[in-house]
């Protein structure tokens, strides 16, 4: 029996060793992790972190200032036919469950609340940060910091484009964040996030970023995290493990409106940028070249001869504009800005418009397969600008010759003089029928036909020839004129023309 008890004993004592190890290392995922790195991986204290930065996170209250309803029934904004009705039938007013109207209410002038965000304290002197969406809008902002002091903000500036605002409270010694440098983060990083979600002030959540560059706007690419992010949050601050703000809480995708685990942040790097221009002029300015661009897909890239899709489409050229000016065409590849790479469709914007206005810039384009740079100047991006090119596809055309489908599917006939000059152009071929390969590809009666596989279409005994001899093992690429925008369409031809 002495014997038993002891070996149990010994047996017991190894087991709760072993599950002990097992408990400090994280379970069985970090002990993988243990093989592969060599480290154990923990998960994070953030309280002393929270403690640190948690006082220069704040609240943000608008209000606004009740409209005066126009004359009519209360509440109604010029809905001329229900105020006829509701006069008609309830003398003007709204009816109440038990049949009887409303007393008649003076309006009030007291603000009423608008809405909830967050923000956070740039300096010690009172200058804030945070969404533009979170003050569009408001009559009166109102700033409270975990002290529970309270200040009234004035908006310095607020720019749509980047969803960023900066605000100044009349304050000092203020507790304030260093920011961080959002072009060094890594995805698996871990960060926090504080704010104000569903009006409950000072709540800290934690996660890690999920991705660094997620293309969901227009001039930035916005930082993907799985930190839990509701309304309310939004501009409040995106902190990593060392207190620095990375992002400022902006936007999450969702379905029932809370968070599902996937939210994104603008880049302070991007914000600081626009901040410096706020607190100066109140608005952000923005160079523009004057072109519409459109992604390169894989097929078109090989049948262009290029190594990788990579690059800007460019569909459209302002008349007149820098781009036009400098013989950049529609159907050019953009692929570096004054030297930077141009990985993305996308990344073109954002190089053109943190450049300097009226400087001049350098465009590497590829045009019938091979590099051009050409000089550009840069002018000022209006907000209400749109790039406008010739009109539509004009009127039908008379045949000049019998329009017959190719291997392509397409039956194309040759422009007249006046179509050439009302779309701005001095070749291409009108497709009068599509079936096919044509059709399956997305071509349409009515489209222009501008290049194929780099090589301009004068007229449609030329360009029927172009097909005859292609390969149908090789995908061809057509530059087709649509509504005044141009773009790449890809396609394989058949072995024989179909009927």
């Amino acid at each position: 029996m002495k014997n038993n008890f002891s070996a149990g004993r010994k047996t017991l004592s190894a087991l709760i060793i072993g599950a002990s190890l097992w408990m400090s290392v994280g379970m069985a995922p970090a002990t993988a992790a243990t093989a592969v790195t060599g480290a154990v991986i923990g998960l994070p204290d953030f309280a002393d972190l929270v403690d640190r930065v948690g006082p220069a996170v704040v609240n943000i209250r608008t209000t606004e200032r009740p409209k005066q309803p126009q004359r009519g029934a209360p509440g109604l904004q010029g809905d001329e036919d229900m105020q006829e009705f509701l006069r008609r039938f309830f003398g003007g007013q709204m009816p109440t469950p038990n049949g009887r109207a409303p007393r008649r209410q003076a309006p009030s002038d007291e603000p009423v609340q608008r809405g909830v965000g967050s923000g956070f304290i740039l300096s010690a002197d009172g200058y804030v940060m945070t969404n533009a969406h979170v003050v569009d809008g408001a009559d009166e902002v109102f700033v409270t910091l975990t002290d529970k002091r309270e200040f009234k903000a004035k908006v310095l500036g607020a720019d749509a484009r980047t969803d960023v605002a900066v605000l100044k409270i009349e304050g000092e010694k203020l507790p304030f964040l260093l920011m961080g440098d959002s072009d060094k983060i890594r995805a698996g990083e871990w960060v926090i996030a504080i704010g104000s979600p569903f009006n409950l002030e000072n709540t800290v959540t934690a996660g890690i970023i999920s991705a660094k560059a997620r293309d969901t706007g227009e001039y930035l690419p916005l930082i993907q995290s799985d930190v839990a992010v509701n309304p309310g949050n939004s501009g409040g601050p995106l902190i990593n493990m060392r207190g620095e703000v990375i992002g400022i809480n902006s936007q999450i995708a969702t379905l029932s409106g809370g968070s599902n685990g996937i939210s994104f942040a603008v880049p302070v790097n991007e914000a600081m940028r626009v901040s410096d221009q706020l607190k100066q002029s109140g608005k952000v300015t923005r160079g523009r070249i004057g072109v519409q661009i459109s992604e390169v897909s894989k097929e078109v890239a090989e049948s262009l001869g290029l190594k990788s899709a990579q690059g800007a489409e460019v569909s459209l050229v302002e008349p007149g504009g820098p781009a036009d000016k400098a013989g950049i065409k529609s159907g050019d590849i953009i692929l570096k800005f004054n030297g930077k790479q141009v990985n993305r469709s996308s990344d073109l914007p954002r190089l053109v418009g943190e450049t300097a206005l009226d400087s001049k810039a350098t465009v590497t384009i590829w045009r019938k397969g091979a590099e051009q740079t050409l000089p550009v100047t840069v002018a000022e991006l209006d907000a209400d600008k749109n790039v406008k090119g010739a009109k539509g596809k004009g009127g039908k055309a008379e045949p000049v010759e019998p329009a017959k489908a190719n291997a392509l599917g397409l039956k194309v006939e040759d422009l007249t003089a006046e179509q050439k000059k009302e779309l701005g152009v001095n070749g291409g071929v009108l497709v009068a029928d599509v079936e096919g390969v044509a059709e399956r590809a997305g071509l349409d009666e009515g489209d222009v036909l501008l290049q194929l596989n780099n090589t301009e279409v004068k007229d449609a005994k030329q360009f029927n020839a172009a097909v005859a001899k292609l390969d149908p093992k090789k995908p061809s690429v057509l530059l087709v004129l649509r509504e005044g925008n141009t773009r790449f369409i890809s396609l394989r031809p058949s072995a024989k023309a179909e009927k």
